[in-house]
Formats: C-alpha cells, structure tokens, sequence
C-alpha cells in the first residue's frame, strides 16, 4: 500500500552511538503540519560515531519526506554540530562526514523548501527514543 502523499512536515532526527565509535542507530520521527506522528525509523547501522549516526538519520529523514511526497520539510536536530554544517556556518572536515553531507545535499533539491534547524535535546526526546530502541535492539544480538 503506497503512503498518503504529506506536503508539509516535520522531521525529527538523532543519532545515538555507545562508545562513540561504538554501536551506532538513527532514529526519525516523521509529523505532519499539526504534529501529529505519521511515521516513524529506527535503524541499528553497525559500528559509527555519534556524528556519523546524526547524519544517517539525517539521510534516512530526508528519503523518508521524498517517500511521502513531501515539498516543503522542517527538518530538526539536537545536533548542533550538523545544523551549522550543513548551513554552512561550520567546515566538514570528516571524510565520512563530508560524504554523508553531500549524499543528503543531493536529496535537498527534491524539496520546495527544506530547512533544517538545531533544537535542544528537550525537543527532541522521540527521535532519541527511537535511535536508542534500535541500538538496544541491535545489542541483544
């Protein structure tokens, strides 16, 4: 069954890693304009850094809006680090990072308007929660 087409959303996304690199996950958190949860991700990815899982969810939220026929998209991080990157306030100095920009950079022009924005931790809780429920997912294997 195809996903209801979205136009305007919300995404939230974090990035967990334990050990930082250790056992890394995504988690994303997809709403519509009057925040109500249409989706949702958790993503166990193996071996990472806390900055490499960000953006990962970074990517995944983005393709997940695409998937949703979303054309405009208010993309939210507790990272701040990402947020001033990919604003270009920051330099991307990682390698892996560098790719992972460009990879979502790529996905950017699919949208009418995508802003991504820095919330406090606070603001955030669900996309932690999923990231996490991947991770804790991953490590009872």
């Amino acid at each position: 069954m195809k996903p209801k087409k979205i136009s305007n959303i919300q995404v939230y996304v974090d990035g967990a890693a334990r050990g930082n690199p250790g056992p890394a996950a995504a988690g994303v958190v997809v709403c519509d304009s009057a925040g109500k949860t249409v989706k949702t991700l958790s993503v166990a990815l193996g071996h990472a850094t806390n900055n490499v899982a960000e953006y990962m969810a970074l990517v995944l939220g983005l393709q997940e809006a695409l998937l949703l026929g979303a054309k405009e998209v208010s993309l939210f991080t507790d990272s701040e680090l990402m947020a001033k990157q990919w604003s270009g306030e920051y330099k991307i100095k990682d390698d892996h990072l560098r790719r992972l920009h460009r990879l979502a950079a790529h996905l950017a022009p699919a949208f009418k308007r995508l802003k991504v924005s820095h919330v406090p931790r606070e603001r955030n809780t669900l996309a932690d929660k999923e990231a996490n429920r991947a991770l804790d997912a991953h490590l009872l294997f």
